[in-house]
């Protein structure tokens, strides 16, 4: 009896570590997770104030000591007016324009936080700055998240609602019966674009719906110009579905590699936390996943008005992505295992 209960436990425990998908998710992922928060929010302690400014910050570094205060996260801005904007909605606890003389410096009226920074800064600084007073109700964080937790349902619906499920008709045959007819690998793939498309919008915009009036978060832009955003990001992950299915035989690879790209993305394109202030090696991995745009673009849109010109980066972005993906899905694809 004990050889034969030693031989199923080896038997399953083999079974477990050759199962990708699975493996992945009990051993890796978690490792994974736990690294990368590591290396994102690395140092040895976590600011407790954020302080954006404008300029050349070393050009002030005698002049304002205000700048060298421990537990203030100073992040630099590229753009005055989306700054302001941050500080009216509490995202940052001051701003400071360091191009001007005396320097100025933003902070909002309704802010506990910007109220003690601005103690410490007069007290260091004197009449050497100068005050702007903004005004706007607090940015909640549900109001924060709600656009990239729409985008990152779509990336899951859109990568395992596709990739996963060609890799089944690839396994079962039926890609192969359909090899036999007159349809060709674009007009499949562009047949699942469709469909999965025509699903996955619909989803969103009940999902929308019913968060609006759950929650009542602002809405700010334009509601075309969202949507716009979110089937050109669906687009985008859906053509990155169909690259990782286009080879892929087995179930449990595909299983496996989709969500190894799709974790990573999940983290890495501020759905749940600002990338403002991490590492510049991580910003710039980010850049590379469709997930960081959609999300970037639709928190734009819905948290600062942003109208199409504001967002275009973020769409050319997604367009040159889609029209990647689409072309090596293409190139790629087989209709048959291979075996």
């Amino acid at each position: 009896m004990i050889k034969r209960l030693y031989a199923v436990v080896v038997a399953r425990n083999m079974e477990f570590i050759r199962d990708r998908s699975t493996f992945g998710w009990n051993v890796v992922m978690p490792l994974l997770l736990i690294i990368g928060f590591a290396m994102i929010f690395d140092g040895e302690s976590r600011e407790v104030y954020k302080v954006g400014y404008y300029g050349d910050r070393s050009m002030t570094a005698e002049t304002m000591p205000f700048f060298a205060t421990k537990y203030v996260q100073f992040i630099p801005m590229a753009d005055l007016q989306s700054s302001i904007a941050k500080v009216e909605r509490h995202q940052l606890d001051l701003f400071f324009d360091l191009q001007t003389a005396p320097v100025k410096y933003w902070v909002n009226s309704q802010s506990s936080n910007g109220y003690f920074l601005e103690q410490i800064l007069l007290g260091q600084s004197g009449n050497r700055v100068e005050k702007q007073t903004v005004s706007g109700v607090e940015l909640r964080y549900v109001d924060w998240l709600v656009p990239g937790i729409l985008a990152m349902n779509i990336m899951f619906s859109c990568l395992f609602g596709v990739g996963y499920v060609i890799v089944r008709y690839r396994k079962n045959g039926v890609l192969k019966r359909l090899q036999a007819t007159p349809l060709s690998a674009f007009e499949f793939l562009l047949a699942q674009v469709i469909s999965r498309m025509t699903l996955i919008i619909g989803i969103s915009i009940f999902l929308f719906i019913m968060c609006q009036l759950l929650i009542r978060f602002p809405m700010h832009g334009s509601y075309l110009l969202l949507l716009f955003v979110y089937v050109l990001g669906a687009l985008s992950l859906i053509s990155l579905g169909l690259v990782m299915a286009a080879r892929i035989s087995t179930e449990e690879l595909a299983n496996g590699i989709l969500n190894f790209i799709s974790w990573p993305m999940m983290l890495l394109s501020g759905v749940w936390f600002s990338l403002e202030g991490a590492q510049p090696w991580v910003q710039k991995i980010a850049l590379l996943f469709p997930l960081t745009h959609v999300t970037e673009a639709a928190r734009l849109v819905m948290n600062e008005g942003a109208g199409l010109i504001e967002v275009l980066p973020q769409l050319t972005w997604l367009i040159c992505m889609t029209a990647l993906f689409l072309t090596i899905s293409a190139l790629s694809f087989r209709w048959d295992t291979g075996n």
